[in-house]
C-alpha cells in the first residue's frame, strides 16, 4: 500500500480478519492496514505503531540525555578552568576531572529517577522544582562521598559552588530550548487521546496545544455521541465514539486516554474507565472541578474513598514569610546591578519632558489597603484629566479603554515614557515598594481603586496576597489581554502559587524586558 496516497487523518473501520489499528509512525492518525495472513511474499502492512512510538520515545529520551551530558561536562570543565584561576595545584586538578565525571553521573542518575526523561505530563512549575532537587541532592551526594573518601579538605569548595550553580541556572533553559527543537523535529509528545462528550473535548485539546511542553499530543477524539464521518475538533480527527475507542485501545497505538466527561453519570464513567485501564497504561480524569482545584491539589485515601485536599499556599503564614524573604534577598541583591540603570533612566526622563521624574499613584495592596505604586513618569502632567476628556470626546478609545484598561495610541505617554512602558522598566522603581513590604517581585497585577467593581467577586482572592511588580499578566500576552483576561491570570497564581512559580514567571519577566515589545 503506498501510504504516501493516504489521506491525512483518515480512519477506517476493520471490517475483515487480519486487520490491525495503530497509529502511524508518526503517531499521527489512526489507520488500518491489512495483514495479507495466507498469502506468499512480505506482508504488506507497516511497523506497528507502538514500536514506532518506543523508538520515537527513545530518540527524545537520547537527545535529551545527550543535551544533559554535554551541558554537565561543559559547565564543570569552565568551573574546572575559573578555580584554576585561583592556582590551585595539579592535585586539585586530578580530582576535580574524577569530580566531574562523577557529578554527571549522578545527576543524570537522579534526574531520571525524577521521571525527567522525558518528563511528559510535567507542568513547567513542576519540571523546575524536580532540576532543582536533582542539583541540590547531587550536592548532597557529592559532600557525602567527600566526607566517606577523606578528600574533603583538597576537593575546592569553589569549583562546587561554580558547577551547581551553572547547572542549576542553565539547566531549566537548555531543557526548554531542546524541547523547542524537539517539537520543531515533529518528535516531542507522546500520542493521546481524548474521551469526551461534547465542548469538554475541545477544551482539553485546546489546553493541550497551547501548553505544548506538558508533551500530551491530542491525536484523535472520542465523543460519547456519534461523531460525524471525517470530522474535526479543533484540529484533531474524530476517531468514533468512546465504545470503540475502548475496544480499540489495545492496538491504536496512544497508551494514554484522558476522559473529559465532566457530565458523565458516576455509574458509566466507572464503567469506562474500568474498561479503558485494560487497554491504555495511563488513564486520566478531568474531574468536573473547573475553578476550584489548583497545583496544590493532593490525592487523599480516606479508607478506601478517594477524595481531594485543596490547599491555598499564600496563606501559610511559614510561606508568606518565605516570600518574604526571597524578595529583600533577591531586591537588595539586585539592586546593587540596577541602580546604574535607574540614574541613566532618570536623567532621561527628567531630559525628556521637564516635572516630576517619579510618578506616585493609589493602588490596592494586600486586604484592599491602599499604598503609594511608584513608577518612572511615562505621561505628560495631568494624565488623569486628560484621560477622562478624551474618553469622554471619543467614542472608540472609550470602548477599547472599558475592555484592556489601555490604550495602543494614547497621546497623553511621552517619548521616553514609550520606551520605558516597551521595555516595562517604567516599574522599576517599585523595588522600593518592595522593600517597603507594600510590593512582591512577583503577584498580581496592583489595581486601581476604580478598577474594584471590574474586578468583582474575584476581587476577595485577588486582594489576599500582596501584589508584585511582575506577574502572570506580564509575561502571558501583557496588553493583549482584555481586562477579564488578565484577572483569570491572577486568580490562577494566587490559587497555584509556589516558589518554583515566582522563579518561573522571573526568568519569563527577563526574556519579555529584553525581547517582547507587546507593552504599550
Amino acid at each position: 500500500m503506498d501510504k504516501t496516497a493516504r489521506p491525512t487523518w483518515s480512519l477506517v473501520q476493520p471490517s475483515r480478519e487480519g486487520e490491525e489499528w495503530y497509529l502511524d509512525a508518526e503517531g499521527i492518525d489512526i489507520v488500518s492496514e491489512t495483514s495479507h495472513l495466507g498469502k506468499t511474499g512480505p506482508a504488506l502492512s507497516t511497523l506497528p505503531a507502538r514500536r514506532a512510538r518506543t523508538r520515537a520515545q527513545g530518540l527524545v529520551v537520547s537527545v535529551l540525555l545527550l543535551s544533559d551530558t554535554l551541558l554537565a561536562f561543559g559547565v564543570w570543565e569552565v568551573a574546572v578552568m575559573l578555580q584554576g584561576l585561583w592556582g590551585q595545584g595539579p592535585l586539585v586538578q586530578e580530582i576535580a576531572s574524577t569530580t566531574t565525571v562523577a557529578n554527571t553521573a549522578i545527576w543524570l542518575g537522579l534526574r531520571a529517577l525524577l521521571g525527567l526523561y522525558p518528563g511528559y505530563g510535567l507542568s513547567q512549575t513542576e519540571e523546575l522544582r524536580k532540576q532543582t532537587q536533582a542539583v541540590i541532592a547531587t550536592l548532597g551526594t557529592t559532600a557525602i562521598i567527600a566526607l566517606a573518601f577523606q578528600v574533603g579538605d583538597v576537593l575546592s569548595r569553589l569549583l562546587l559552588i561554580l558547577g551547581f550553580l551553572g547547572l542549576a541556572v542553565l539547566a531549566p533553559l537548555v531543557r526548554s530550548a531542546v524541547k523547542r527543537v524537539l517539537r520543531e523535529a515533529g518528535i516531542w509528545g507522546k500520542p493521546v487521546v481524548i474521551l469526551s462528550f461534547g465542548e469538554a473535548g475541545g477544551r482539553i485539546v485546546e489546553l493541550l496545544t497551547k501548553e505544548w511542553r506538558l508533551g500530551f499530543r491530542p491525536v484523535a477524539i472520542f465523543d460519547s455521541r456519534v461523531a460525524p464521518a471525517g470530522g474535526m475538533l479543533e484540529g484533531v480527527p474524530y476517531g468514533g465514539t468512546v465504545t470503540d475507542a475502548l475496544r480499540l485501545s489495545g492496538e491504536c497505538g496512544a497508551n494514554t486516554a484522558i476522559f473529559a466527561m465532566p457530565h458523565t453519570r458516576r455509574e458509566h464513567l466507572v464503567k469506562y474507565i474500568q474498561r479503558a485501564r485494560m487497554g491504555f497504561r495511563q488513564v486520566i480524569v478531568i474531574p468536573n472541578l473547573y475553578g476550584i482545584t489548583n497545583s496544590a491539589v493532593v490525592a487523599r485515601d480516606l479508607a478506601g474513598v478517594f477524595g481531594v485536599e485543596i490547599g491555598q499556599n499564600l496563606l501559610d503564614p511559614w510561606t508568606r514569610r518565605t516570600k518574604r524573604a526571597l524578595d529583600l534577598a533577591a531586591t537588595l541583591t539586585g539592586g546593587i546591578f540596577v541602580l546604574p540603570i535607574f540614574v541613566m533612566l532618570f536623567l532621561f526622563v527628567w531630559l525628556d519632558s521637564r516635572g516630576p521624574v517619579l510618578y506616585k499613584t493609589k493602588r490596592m495592596g494586600r486586604d484592599g489597603k491602599l499604598f503609594e505604586c511608584i513608577k518612572f513618569r511615562t505621561m505628560v502632567p495631568e494624565a488623569e484629566a486628560a484621560l477622562q476628556e478624551l474618553l469622554e470626546e471619543d467614542p472608540r478609545a472609550r470602548e477599547e479603554y472599558t475592555k484592556y484598561h489601555k490604550l495602543r495610541e494614547d497621546p497623553r505617554v511621552t517619548r521616553a515614557g514609550r520606551f520605558l512602558r516597551r521595555t516595562s522598566l517604567d516599574e522599576l522603581p517599585q523595588l522600593w515598594n518592595v522593600v517597603c513590604g507594600e510590593m512582591s517581585l512577583v503577584g498580581p497585577r496592583p489595581y486601581l481603586p476604580r478598577e474594584s467593581a471590574d474586578i468583582g467577586a474575584s476581587q476577595d482572592d485577588i486582594l489576599r496576597v500582596t501584589p508584585g511588580v511582575t506577574g502572570p499578566w506580564q509575561v502571558s500576552g501583557r496588553n493583549h489581554l482584555s481586562f477579564g483576561e488578565r484577572v483569570q491570570l491572577d486568580i490562577h497564581y494566587v490559587r497555584n502559587w509556589s516558589v518554583w512559580l515566582d522563579f518561573l514567571l522571573l526568568a519569563r519577566t527577563v526574556r519579555c524586558v529584553l525581547f517582547d515589545r507587546g507593552a504599550y
